[in-house]
């Protein structure tokens, strides 16, 4: 499968003032490949790097030492930095922060406008953009009008509008109730499916990790866990060393196998331990 994003060696420490002593190293030494149309989710407690790595993604930040690739450009050719914002998209935790405008379409307008797309297109990719995240009923609204997880799915349909190939979401539920969560992660999640954008989900919901093809868990600057959801979160000791919980249905499992009783450790939603659970009472009543 072709990569979308390809890191290889990064080392990334922020600058510090003049004469100030060097600070300190927040990736160190890493390399991985993404590949396209695939959902990863990346994990970390405050102070891992998760953050940090998003931004070299689309340049905002580039390697100390280190090269990163999207879709074979170099972050750090300054030349081909309008190339690589176009292909990855970045969506950040306050949507406050990333709308513009005073109607919710003249704010998805906004980029493509500034790429030069001419008007037909952009209104036709401002509704196609709208209708993705289920907010063309709002497209006349004020986004001050809205709730937390709309202005989210807006700032989603202003990055859509861009027509990238990848979007990197950094947090993107951190500041949202549960509906809103929701709201936020279907329209991700059929981007994903329905688009074949590849997505990058920097998060630290558990549950929100368990529905992408694979988890990252950095720590340290570094990337101590990579696998399947399922392969991740079975390792229940091992994230709360990384200070990282588990979905809560994988904790239940953990606790009843301790206990004795014969369960699969790779379970992360909810179904998977209902259908586990009763065939469990199936061989052992109680």
């Amino acid at each position: 499968m072709e990569h979308m994003i390809e890191a290889k060696h990064i080392t990334f420490r922020y600058p510090v003032d003049e004469g100030q002593p060097a600070g300190e190293t927040v990736l160190k030494d890493i390399s991985l490949h993404i590949e396209k149309g695939s959902f990863v989710a990346v994990l970390g407690h405050n102070g891992s790097g998760k953050s940090t790595f998003a931004k070299h993604i689309n340049a905002i930040l580039v390697p100390e030492e280190g090269k990163m690739f999207v879709e074979g450009i170099d972050t750090s050719d300054e030349s081909r930095l309008f190339d690589i914002r176009q292909k990855a998209g970045m969506v950040f935790q306050d949507p406050d922060n990333q709308i513009v405008a005073t109607v919710v379409e003249e704010d998805v307008a906004f980029a493509p406008e500034n790429l030069g797309v001419p008007p037909a297109e952009i209104r036709s990719r401002v509704d196609n953009a709208l209708r993705t995240v289920n907010m063309y009923d709002y497209r006349s609204h004020a986004p001050s009008q809205l709730s937390g997880g709309q202005k989210q799915r807006v700032a989603i349909a202003g990055v859509i509008a861009m027509q990238p190939d990848l979007i990197v979401l950094d947090e993107p539920t951190a500041m949202l109730d549960p509906q809103g969560r929701e709201e936020v992660l279907e329209a991700i999640r059929r981007l994903n499916r329905e688009k074949g954008i590849t997505v990058v989900l920097i998060t630290h919901y558990m549950e929100e990790a368990a529905l992408a093809d694979r988890v990252v868990v950095m720590d340290s600057g570094v990337v101590v866990l990579d696998d399947t959801p399922h392969k991740v979160f079975a390792q229940v000791e091992k994230m709360r060393s990384l200070g990282l919980d588990v979905p809560q249905v994988t904790e239940l499992v953990y606790e009843l196998r301790k206990e004795g009783f014969s369960l699969p450790a790779e379970i992360i939603s909810e179904t998977e331990c209902l259908d586990a659970l009763a065939a469990l009472l199936e061989i052992k009543p109680i």
